[in-house]
C-alpha cells in the first residue's frame, strides 16, 4: 500500500476513537443526570439520524471536492459537537451534532479507497479500515471506560486545567484532542486526481439523484446481497453494543466501566475476523461468507447461559470474529459494485442510508423493549433468532439469483 493509504487510515482511526470514547462518556453523563434508562440507546439513534436524513446530500457533497477536504470539514463538525458537550449541552443534542459530522465523513473515508486503490486491493483495504475502525472501537470504549472511573476523573480534575469545570469537563477535553489529531492527518491525505462533480444547488435534484442511485444498487444482483448483509450487520452491531452493557450488568455484575471493556473484547474478535478475511477471501469469493452471519446469530443466543467473566470474554471474541470475517468481504463487494454503477461518494451515501436506517430501527426497537420491562435474556434470544433468520433469507435469495444468472462471474479480474 502507498503511504497515502496509511495517512487515510490514521485520520479515520483517531476520529473513530474519539466517537466511541465519547459514547461511553455520554452514557455516564446521562446516568449522572438520572435520565431515563431508554435514553442510552437513544444516543445511537440521535447519532445516526443524520446518516438517514442527509443521505441524499452527503454523497453529492463528498463527490463535489477532494475527499481529504470533505474529511477535514466533517471532522471539524465533530469537534463542534464535542465542544457543545464540554460547555454543558444535553448529551443527546451534542452527540447528534457529532453524528452530523460522521454522516458527512463516511462517504469520503470509504469513497477515497475506490479512487486511490485498484479494485483488486479493495478487500485488503477494507480489512485495514474495518480492522482499524474496530481497533478504534476497542481503544475508544476502553478509553471512555477508564476516563469515567472516579479515580481518573478526580486526577484529571486535580490538574486544574484552564476552562475545565466539573467532573466530566477534563474527560471531554482529553477526547477532543483525538479529534484534533484526526484533523491534522486530514491535511496530509493525497489528492487522488479524480474529477469532481460540482455540487447541485437544487435539493429536489439531489433527492431524485439519490433515489435513482438507491434503486440502482438494490436492483443489482450482487449489490442487493451485499447491501442487505451490511445493512443487517450494522443495525445488529449497534444494538449489540447496548445489549452487551445490559447483559454484563445483569449476568456478570459489571458496572458501566467494566461493561465498556467487554465491548472492547467483542471488537478484538471483529478485528481478528477482519484480518483473517482480508488474507483468505478474494472479491470473487466474497459471497461465500454469508453462512457465518447465520452462525453469529446462533452463537449470540448462548449469552443467556454465561455467568462467568472468562467464558463471557471468549464468547464475545467468537461473536466478534464471525462478524468481522463476513462483513469485510461484503463491504468490499458493495463498494466495488457501487463504484462501477454510480461513483464512490454516491455509493457510500446509499450504503450509509440503508445501514443507519437499520441502526435507527433496531436501536429504537431495543429501547421500546427495555421500556416495556422485558428481560434481557428474552431480548438476546429474539435478537439472535432475528439475525440468523434474516441471514438465511439473504442466502436463499442469492442462490435463487445465481440460478437465473451467474453474476459472481462479473467479479473475475478484468477491466470494466
Amino acid at each position: 500500500m502507498p503511504l497515502g493509504f496509511y495517512i487515510i487510515m490514521a485520520a479515520q482511526f483517531f476520529s473513530a476513537l474519539a466517537d466511541n470514547a465519547l459514547l461511553i462518556v455520554a452514557i455516564a453523563l446521562l446516568r449522572e443526570m438520572a435520565a431515563p434508562e431508554q435514553f442510552e440507546p437513544l444516543l445511537k439513534l440521535f447519532f445516526t439520524v443524520s446518516y438517514v436524513a442527509l443521505a441524499a446530500f452527503v454523497g453529492a457533497f463528498a463527490d463535489s471536492m477532494p475527499k481529504w477536504r470533505v474529511m477535514l470539514i466533517s471532522n471539524t463538525i465533530k469537534i463542534g459537537g464535542c465542544l457543545m458537550l464540554f460547555l454543558g449541552a444535553h448529551p443527546l443534542l451534542a452527540y447528534a451534532v457529532i453524528g452530523l459530522g460522521a454522516a458527512a465523513y463516511s462517504p469520503a473515508k470509504y469513497g477515497i479507497l475506490t479512487e486511490y486503490l485498484p479494485h483488486r486491493l479493495l478487500v485488503v483495504a477494507n480489512g485495514w479500515i474495518e480492522g482499524l475502525t474496530v481497533g478504534a472501537i476497542i481503544l475508544g470504549t476502553v478509553l471512555g471506560g477508564l476516563l469515567i472511573r472516579p479515580d481518573a476523573s478526580a486526577w484529571l480534575a486535580s490538574l486544574n486545567l484552564p476552562l475545565v469545570n466539573g467532573t466530566f469537563s477534563a474527560t471531554i477535553a482529553v477526547i477532543g484532542l483525538f479529534y484534533v489529531a484526526g484533523g491534522i492527518f486530514n491535511f496530509y491525505i493525497p489528492d487522488t486526481g479524480v474529477d469532481h462533480k460540482p455540487l447541485k444547488n437544487n435539493p429536489v435534484y439531489l433527492i431524485h439523484d439519490f433515489n435513482h442511485c438507491l434503486k440502482l444498487l438494490w436492483r443489482d444482483k450482487l449489490g442487493q446481497i451485499s447491501l442487505a448483509v451490511t445493512t443487517l450487520f450494522w443495525g445488529a452491531g449497534a444494538t449489540l453494543q447496548f445489549i452487551v452493557i445490559k447483559w454484563a450488568e445483569h449476568n456478570l455484575g459489571f458496572n458501566l466501566s467494566q461493561a465498556s471493556m467487554l465491548q472492547g473484547v467483542v471488537a478484538i474478535g471483529v478485528a481478528l475476523g477482519a484480518v483473517m478475511a482480508a488474507k483468505m477471501i478474494s472479491l470473487r469469493r466474497s459471497v461465500s461468507v454469508i453462512p457465518l452471519g447465520i452462525a453469529m446469530g446462533i452463537v449470540v443466543m448462548a449469552m443467556v447461559t454465561v455467568t462467568h467473566a472468562t467464558l463471557a470474554m471468549l464468547l464475545m471474541v467468537l461473536v466478534g470474529a464471525l462478524a468481522g470475517f463476513f462483513v469485510v468481504p461484503m463491504n468490499a463487494l458493495l463498494q466495488h459494485r457501487g463504484h462501477i454503477l454510480m461513483g464512490a461518494g454516491h455509493s457510500i451515501a446509499v450504503q450509509n442510508f440503508n445501514e443507519n436506517l437499520s441502526i435507527l430501527v433496531m436501536t429504537g426497537l431495543y429501547a421500546l423493549l427495555i421500556m416495556s420491562g422485558l428481560s434481557i435474556h428474552i431480548v438476546i434470544v429474539m435478537f439472535g433468532l432475528f439475525v440468523a433468520g434474516m441471514m438465511l433469507l439473504v442466502k436463499c435469495h442469492h442462490e435463487r439469483n445465481q440460478r437465473e444468472f451467474d453474476s459472481v462471474a462479473l467479479l473475475d479480474e478484468h477491466k470494466h
